[in-house]
C-alpha cells in the first residue's frame, strides 16, 4: 500500500513559523492523514471504500464519542526552537518523543527570549499563575534591564568555558529565558489534546503561541480530523453531572440550585455553549 500524502501537508514540510522573538515551529514530517483514521476505523487496506461525506462523518463520529485510537495511528514530527521555561511547560505532555539540544555536548547560543512591552504585565489580581491584561509601569525598562542581565550571565558563562569549567556546570547558571531546540514526534490524539489545553485562553500566552503553529500542521495533515477537534474537542463544553441536574432545572423554568457550588465556573460554561456556532451535525455512519 502506498504511503498516504497530503499535499497541503507536503508544501509545510520544513518551512518555518515564527514564534516570539527568536523561536520557531517547522513540520520535519508526518505519517498518515485523515484516510488513514478512516482505514484504522474500518480495518481495511487500499484507497478509500468510502465517500467524502462518510469519511467526515465517521472521522466526526470517532472523535465526539472518543474512540482514539484511530486518531494515533496518524503522526507529526517537529523540530522547535522555544524558551526553557516554555520547554518545561511543553514536556508535561509526556505521551511524546523528543531529543532536545544538550548543553553537556554542545555551547548553548547567546539567545535570550525578550518579551514584548505589551506581555509585561502585572500579576493577575484573582489568579494566581498568570498575568493580568494590565501592563506594568516602566515596562520598556524592566526589558532593558532583562536585557542587561542577560548578556552578563552569559559573558559569566563563557569565561566559566574559558577557565576549563565543565559544560555541564557552566551550563547551570544561564537563565530560564534562554532558547533550547528540540525534535518532537506526537500522533494525532495527544497532539489534540496537548492543543485543547494550550490553545485556551487561560493558558500562558508564550505556549500558547507555539500551539497556534502547531495547530496550522495539524489542520494541514488531517482537516477533517481537525475540523472536529473543533468541533467536539476544543469548540465544545463539558458538565459535571450537578450542571447536567441545573441546566434541566433551567430548562423547566426554575432555579439551577447551584447556590453552594462556584457559580462562575457554571455561568462560563453555560455562556460559551450559547455562543458555540451551530454546525451541520455529521450522520453517524455505519462503520
Amino acid at each position: 500500500m502506498a504511503r498516504i500524502t497530503v499535499p497541503e501537508a507536503d508544501d509545510l514540510i520544513d518551512k518555518e513559523f515564527r514564534v516570539l522573538d527568536k523561536g520557531f515551529v517547522r513540520l520535519v514530517d508526518y505519517l498518515g492523514g485523515d484516510q488513514r483514521i478512516v482505514q484504522a476505523a474500518r480495518v481495511s487496506y487500499g484507497a478509500g471504500t468510502k465517500s467524502y461525506r462518510q469519511d467526515r462523518g465517521l472521522i466526526h463520529y470517532l472523535m465526539r464519542h472518543e474512540h482514539t485510537s484511530p486518531f494515533e495511528q496518524v503522526v507529526l514530527t517537529f523540530h522547535c526552537k522555544m524558551p526553557v521555561f516554555v520547554a518545561r511547560q511543553w514536556v508535561r505532555h509526556r505521551t511524546a518523543r523528543l531529543n532536545e539540544i544538550s548543553g553537556r555536548y554542545s555551547i548553548m547560543k547567546d539567545e535570550f527570549y525578550v518579551p514584548e512591552a505589551g506581555q509585561m504585565c502585572a500579576q493577575s489580581p484573582d489568579n494566581k499563575q498568570a498575568r493580568s491584561d494590565e501592563t506594568v509601569p516602566g515596562a520598556e525598562d524592566l526589558i532593558s534591564q532583562m536585557v542587561e542581565d542577560q548578556t552578563l550571565v552569559y559573558s559569566h558563562y563563557l569565561e566559566m568555558l574559558e577557565k576549563g569549567l565543565a559544560r555541564e556546570v557552566a551550563r547551570t547558571n544561564l537563565p530560564l529565558n534562554l532558547y533550547t531546540e528540540w525534535y518532537w514526534q506526537i500522533d494525532l490524539h495527544n497532539l489534540f489534546h496537548f492543543l485543547a489545553l494550550r490553545l485556551d485562553a487561560h493558558a500562558q500566552y508564550e505556549i500558547r503561541a507555539y500551539a497556534e503553529a502547531m495547530a496550522q500542521c495539524a489542520k494541514a495533515v488531517a482537516p477533517l480530523a481537525y475540523e472536529a477537534f473543533q468541533e467536539h474537542k476544543s469548540g465544545a463544553v463539558k458538565f459535571s453531572r450537578s450542571e447536567c441536574a441545573a441546566l434541566v432545572r433551567l430548562l423547566e423554568g426554575r432555579e439551577p440550585g447551584l447556590e453552594e457550588k462556584p457559580k462562575s465556573l457554571f455561568d462560563e460554561k453555560l455562556a460559551k455553549m450559547r455562543a458555540a456556532h451551530a454546525v451541520e451535525e455529521p450522520e453517524e455512519p455505519t462503520v
